[in-house]
C-alpha cells in the first residue's frame, strides 16, 4: 500500500508537467510573434497599417474655371503622392495640368477717321500644385472615405500669338487678367475603393484662388491609385 502511494506521488507530477508544457508552447509562440520582449502589437492594430504606408496615383481632371461672371470648362491630367503619418492621417502633394482653351479677344483702334477692329485668338493653360493633410476613414477595409484641405498655387499661362495686351485679355476672361501665379486653397473630399493594393479614387472640391478677390472653382478628379 505504501509502495502504491509512493508511485502515485511520483507519477502525478510527471503527468501534470506533460500536459502543462504543450499548453504553454502556443502562448510563448504568440508572445514572440507580437513582441514577447515587452513590445506588444495586437493583430487588429497591425492590420490598420497593412497597405496603408503610402499611396501614389494618377487622375483625369475637370476644372470649371469661374472668375467674375464668366465660366470655362477645362480638362487635364495629374498625379499625387501621399505618405501616412498615422492610419487615419496622411500628408499628400499633387500637381495637375489642364489643356489649353482658346479665347477670342477684340481690339478696336481709331486712327483719325479710320477705325480698325481686330479679332485675336489667345490660349489659357491652368496648372495647379497643392499640398496638405488628408483625413481618411476605413483604413483597414476595401472602401474608405476621406477629407482634405490643401494649400498651393494655380498658374495661368497665356499664349498671345498676335501680341494681345493684358487689358484685352482680361476683357475676355475677367478674374485672370493675363498670365500669372496665384495663391490657391482647396477643401475637398471623396472615396476610394480597393481590390488589394490597386484601387479607384474619386474626389470633388473647390479650388479657390486669390486675385484681387477670391474666386471659387469646381474641381473633380478620378483615376487609379496604388497603396502599399
Amino acid at each position: 500500500m505504501n509502495l502504491r502511494y509512493m508511485n502515485l506521488k511520483t507519477v502525478m507530477p510527471c503527468l501534470l508537467a506533460s500536459v502543462a508544457i504543450p499548453l504553454s508552447a502556443p502562448a510563448q509562440v504568440a508572445s514572440a510573434g507580437y513582441g514577447g520582449d515587452g513590445q506588444t502589437s495586437l493583430p487588429s492594430e497591425s492590420g490598420r497599417y497593412t497597405l496603408n504606408h503610402a499611396e501614389i496615383g494618377v487622375y483625369a481632371d475637370y476644372f470649371r474655371l469661374a472668375p467674375a461672371n464668366s465660366t470655362a470648362n477645362y480638362v487635364g491630367t495629374g498625379g499625387r503622392l501621399a505618405f501616412s503619418v498615422k492610419p487615419n492621417l496622411a500628408i499628400e502633394g499633387e500637381m495637375n495640368y489642364d489643356f489649353a482653351r482658346n479665347y477670342t479677344t477684340t481690339s478696336t483702334i481709331t486712327n483719325g477717321t479710320t477705325t480698325t477692329t481686330t479679332f485675336v485668338t489667345s490660349s489659357v493653360r491652368p496648372m495647379t500644385g497643392l499640398f496638405g493633410p488628408k483625413l481618411q476613414f476605413g483604413t483597414s477595409g476595401p472602401f474608405r472615405i476621406f477629407a482634405t484641405g490643401k494649400l498651393g498655387f494655380v498658374d495661368f499661362s497665356v499664349s498671345n500669338p498676335n501680341h494681345v495686351t493684358g487689358m484685352q485679355f482680361s476683357n475676355a476672361v475677367n478674374g485672370i487678367g493675363g498670365s500669372g501665379t496665384h495663391l490657391a486653397f482647396y477643401p475637398g473630399g471623396g472615396f476610394e475603393g480597393f481590390f488589394g493594393a490597386l484601387g479607384l479614387r474619386m474626389e470633388v472640391g473647390d479650388e479657390i484662388y486669390l486675385n484681387n478677390g477670391a474666386y471659387s472653382n469646381l474641381r473633380v478628379t478620378v483615376g487609379p491609385t496604388f497603396r502599399f
